[in-house]
This record gives structure tokens, C-alpha cells and sequence, in this order.
């Protein structure tokens, strides 16, 4: 019996290399696959059907570029809306709350919900890059929660980093097959030359369904994205 036990692990074992292979390749081929299905048009929806919507606001320009853009966007569609800003930032959120409100009293709009959520930032201004370590851990922690608890199919953000977190774990969602979270991206218009540090990363792991650029020289350097214009 001991023998049969023994070889029941000796074989476990030899073939552990093989098994480990097979679900690399397998997990490879998903990522891949998400990235080629990124951008790309979805199944078939009813076209009224809203598309629940997480919405990542950042101090300063960030908030106000994204406040002018939620001002044009179709609210009816995108509903229920989260507001996620970084713990520290209540600006932010008080400006979406005045959106809002004032969404509220227009008639063609009644009935629809928002919600006003924070997340810890990875790292504060001037915090070292020792103490960071354990704060970007408790970011990703919260981001995890919070992504988990909303599930949005449709996250739009446009550079700051709290937006980070939360496209990575919206892009794990894709892959374990949890959620398929279309991410829209919308560059700073205050980014004339380059990108941001949040839109470079989105741009070259391909995490960003749809890519917009607000100067045209800045599409010709990066030819995945799309040149909208100014949108202040």
C-alpha cells in the first residue's frame, strides 16, 4: 500500500512540470486572447439597456476635464454611475455630487442613481519608496474590493493615478472571465508631447478598450489611440 502511495506521488511529481506548462499556456492564450478582443465590438445588446458605470475622478484638472466630459455624455446610458476618487481628494466628489444634483432636477434624467466611493491612493506626494510598498499593497486590496463590489461594465477615466489599480484589476476580471469591463481612456489635455504616466501604461499593455488623445501630434507618436480633439 505504501509502495502504490509512493508511486502515486513519484508520477504526481514527474508530471508536475507538464501540468505547470499546460496552465501557463492556457493562461497566456486567455491574456492573449483578451487583448485581441479589446476595442472590439461586443456581443449583441438591447439597445436601451444602460451600462452600469465607474467613473475614476483625480485632483485638480483631472476632475474638471472629466465633470466637462460627463456634462455631454448620454446620462440615460450610462447608469448606475460610481465616482471613485483617492481618499485624500473630497473636491472631487463634492463636484460630482453637484453634477449630479443638478442632474437630478432635470426631468429627462429622474430616477437615475450614483454612488460616491473612495480608494486609498498607492503612494502620497513626497512618501518614500519604503513606505510605499505597504500602501500600494492596501490600494490594490481596496481597488479589489471595490471592483468586486461593482463590477462596472464601463470604466472611464482620463490620468490620474488612482485610475491604475482598478484598469488592472478590471483587465484581471476579462481574463478569469469574472467580468468584461469595457475601459475608456481619455488622455489630458494638459499632455501635448507625451503621455501621462497612467496613459502610457494603459497604452502599452493594451489595457484600454478605446484610447483618446486630445492633440494630433501626440496620435502619430501613439497610432492605437484616437485623436477626439479638445474636449474642454
Amino acid at each position: 500500500m505504501e509502495k502504490n502511495n509512493g508511486g502515486c506521488f513519484s508520477n504526481l511529481s514527474s508530471n508536475l512540470p507538464i501540468i505547470f506548462f499546460i496552465v501557463i499556456t492556457i493562461i497566456l492564450f486567455r491574456v492573449l486572447y483578451v487583448i485581441y478582443r479589446t476595442g472590439k465590438p461586443l456581443s449583441k445588446r438591447a439597445p436601451q439597456q444602460p451600462l452600469s458605470t465607474l467613473i475614476v475622478l483625480g485632483s485638480g484638472g483631472h476632475t474638471a476635464e472629466m465633470i466637462n466630459l460627463l456634462s455631454v455624455l448620454q446620462k440615460e446610458s450610462f447608469t448606475p454611475r460610481f465616482y471613485i476618487a483617492a481618499a485624500t481628494d473630497n473636491m472631487s466628489l463634492q463636484k460630482a455630487r453637484v453634477l449630479e444634483n443638478s442632474l437630478a432636477d432635470s426631468s429627462e434624467v429622474q430616477g437615475i442613481s450614483a454612488e460616491f466611493m473612495q480608494i486609498y491612493r498607492s503612494r502620497e506626494v513626497g512618501q518614500s519608496y519604503v513606505t510605499s510598498v505597504w500602501t500600494t499593497l492596501v490600494a490594490m486590496a481596496h481597488a479589489l474590493w471595490l471592483m468586486i463590489k461593482i463590477r462596472p461594465e464601463v470604466v472611464l477615466c482620463n490620468g490620474p493615478g488612482t485610475c491604475i489599480p482598478l484598469c488592472v484589476i478590471a483587465f484581471f476580471f476579462k481574463v478569469v472571465g469574472i467580468r468584461w469591463s469595457s475601459i475608456f481612456y481619455v488622455e489630458s489635455i494638459a499632455r501635448v508631447k507625451r503621455l501621462s504616466l497612467s496613459g502610457l501604461l494603459l497604452y502599452k499593455l493594451s489595457i484600454a478598450d478605446q484610447f483618446f488623445l486630445q492633440w494630433p501630434q501626440l496620435q502619430r507618436k501613439y497610432p492605437r489611440a484616437h485623436y477626439v480633439g479638445c474636449l474642454m
